[in-house]
């Protein structure tokens, strides 16, 4: 994501109405920037997304009833577009300050920018600012809005005013690592084993059909982003909704793959086969039961590698008290990095490229050139995704390679080697 962008592109209140059966349906009840002069394609495609947001704000259905107390949670969802572009809503349902019985409400931030971390924080700042009057919300969402998005390790500052406080200056760090900036691998680690997290990832990087299963809706969001995060530098191309609204639920019966989160009380009987099903609500237990699965996730990655990536999920697991959420992302990302390193990093010396500038992958030759035979039986099949295709045909439009940090740990790699020999 690039420096220099809008942090959002909307911030929109949603709000539960009563209808006349007694039930309630989740409505926008305000909306920031307002959008003028659009053009006919442009109005559309807001309508949509308009449409949209209220059932991933409130997907647990609608049967809801006045409260006094609700504990405040957070949670995000994405939107893809026609094109395969991506938008994230980074939502906090609250209950707006008063007395007696009400309703929770959702604050909403519609954004192309992954980062929960930042938008975590921001959205501390919006319900610090509900408590006190919505009219004190704008101000500072527009001071948003006039920043630049900064780059990765910078820092953006925000003055903001509030009432019998003064001005307060808010800063917005976004981390150094850009593509960890949308995961939290400790949510992963507290509730799943290791073992269940290498035939999660085993599954996803072959493409198959995931659901995870969980009442909270952060604890879905937060579990899916990572386990999306676990296939850096490829990218999880097909369906992908962390949260599925209860209307919605129809989209785990489609044929092709999809990692999609569902609320614990919205299982039914569903003709789900070859999916993984975690219990993400149960604790951290080593027999974490698993409905659905093929049966040959333990084979799928070569067992060397599967050995290397067991001993250092362990060790983090052992040591998370002692690690801060940064230093779990880095060392989790990098043994995960290191896998794909070890198994296709030689991608770009199989590129042979012609004299106007144009790649062509030479993928039998890279197979080929996979001297352990369990390595090149997997990515054999590793080939054949979505993922390895859409990585390949960026790398065969430039010379340049795209993923800096992957990069970066191919040529650490390399280096490594040499000094062993």
């Amino acid at each position: 994501y690039s420096a220099g962008q809008f942090f959002f592109e909307y911030l929109v209140v949603v709000s539960l109405k009563k209808t006349p059966d007694g039930r309630y349906e989740p409505k926008i009840a305000y909306q920031f920037p307002k959008r003028e002069n659009l053009l006919k394609g442009q109005k559309e495609e807001e309508e949509r997304l308009l449409k949209a947001i209220p059932l991933f704000c409130f997907p647990d259905g609608n049967n809801w009833a006045p409260v006094t107390k609700f504990t405040s949670e957070t949670f995000s969802f994405v939107l893809t577009n026609v094109d395969g572009s991506r938008k994230i809503g980074y939502c906090r349902r609250l209950l707006p300050s008063g007395r007696g019985v009400r309703l929770p409400e959702v604050f909403c931030i519609i954004s192309c920018l992954g980062c929960f971390g930042l938008f975590s924080k921001i959205l501390d700042e919006v319900e610090k600012r509900r408590q006190i009057s919505m009219a004190v919300i704008y101000p500072f969402m527009q001071g948003l809005r006039e920043s630049p998005f900064p780059a990765p390790g910078k820092t953006v500052t925000i003055k903001s005013f509030i009432p019998e406080s003064g001005t307060e200056l808010i800063e917005l760090t976004r981390p150094v690592d850009a593509h960890l900036e949308h995961v939290e691998f400790q949510a992963l680690l507290q509730r799943l084993s290791p073992n269940l997290i290498l035939h999660i990832f085993a599954s996803a990087v072959l493409e198959r059909r995931l659901i995870f299963l969980a009442e909270e809706l952060s604890v879905l969001s937060q579990c899916i982003h990572a386990v999306a995060a676990l296939l850096y530098p490829f990218t999880w191309a097909h369906t992908y909704i962390p949260v599925v609204p209860e209307c919605l639920l129809d989209t785990v019966c489609c044929p092709t793959p999809f990692m999609v989160g569902i609320q614990m009380r919205h299982l039914r009987a569903q003709p789900m086969e070859e999916v993984i099903h975690p219990g993400f609500h149960q604790c951290r237990v080593l027999h974490n039961p698993i409905a659905f699965q093929v049966g040959d996730e333990e084979e799928i990655l070569p067992i060397k590698l599967q050995n290397e990536m067991l001993t250092s999920l362990n060790r983090h697991n052992n040591n998370n008290n002692v690690h801060t959420p940064e230093q779990v992302n880095a060392l989790v990302s990098e043994a995960f990095v290191h896998f794909f390193v070890r198994t296709v990093g030689h991608y770009a010396s199989h590129i042979k490229w012609s004299r106007n500038g144009s790649g062509t992958f030479q993928e039998r030759a890279f197979c080929k050139a996979i001297t352990s035979k369990t390595s090149r039986k997997f990515v054999k099949k590793f080939v054949k995704t979505n993922m390895f295709s859409l990585f390949i045909e960026e790398a065969e439009k430039s010379r340049i390679p795209q993923e800096a940090y992957f990069q970066q740990k191919i040529s650490e790699y390399h280096k490594q080697k040499k000094h062993r020999r």
